[in-house]
């Protein structure tokens, strides 16, 4: 009898996470419903922005040694245009190293780009950018003073480009690359905490468009 509970208990859970990570939520900034690609601990919508909360030892990371691959980080994500740009500011607490916030575009679990502000090995507050192509190029950029930045990513084609700003009107160019996404690829947010215990992040200003940009270091 006991076997039975516990298998019954165990396909309850199942179900039960089936349903919530099925569940959709809306953005003012965003057209289209965002879904839960892993579970957060805790989302919420208030407006136009997003407050995510990953649990401990979330991370999404292919090493280049080949040591560390895991891909366990929450994301709400949508399905965009094929041409698009994407902005939003990221604010968290910067409790434990590597803890972060994130856009990121995902083609499938081994090709993705995570555009991230994370504490990085040293303390500091740093624009992040990791490109991955089954192994991760992990590019680490300039360093912020405050808790907050803006990010904004835009697709054209099969080229993808990265800015920062640091009040979300004048724009620095981060990366710009080459990027062949699958058709079904997905946009959204990430949260992380590899060796905290958690991490909250909040994304505002959010403002998605369908546009392809001309210019890459303008962004227009």
């Amino acid at each position: 009898m006991k076997k039975i509970k516990s298998i019954i208990s165990l396909l309850f859970a199942v179900w039960f996470a089936t349903i919530t990570n099925a569940q959709t939520i809306t953005v003012p900034g965003i057209p289209y419903p965002l879904h839960c690609d892993i579970q957060p601990l805790h989302s919420s919508v208030k407006g136009n922005t997003i407050t995510m909360v990953a649990g401990k030892k979330t991370d999404m990371f292919r090493d280049p040694n080949v040591t560390y691959n895991t891909d366990n980080a929450p994301k709400l994500l949508f399905k965009p245009a094929d041409n698009f740009v994407l902005t939003a500011s990221i604010q968290h607490a910067f409790a434990n190293k590597w803890d972060g916030g994130a856009i990121i575009l995902k083609s499938d679990s081994l090709n993705w780009v995570k555009f991230c502000f994370e504490k990085d090995y040293a303390g500091g507050k740093r624009v992040v950018s990791v490109v991955t192509k089954d192994i991760s190029d992990d590019c680490n950029s300039v360093e912020i003073a405050g808790n907050k930045v803006f990010y904004k990513i835009a697709k054209a084609d099969n080229v993808i480009t990265l800015y920062y700003s640091l009040e979300g009107k004048r724009w620095f160019l981060v990366r710009h690359f080459q990027f062949d996404a699958r058709p079904e690829f997905e946009v959204g947010f990430l949260a992380q905490s590899p060796t905290g215990t958690s991490c909250t992040v909040t994304f505002s200003d959010i403002l998605y468009e369908e546009r392809k940009i001309s210019d890459p270091y303008t962004g227009e």
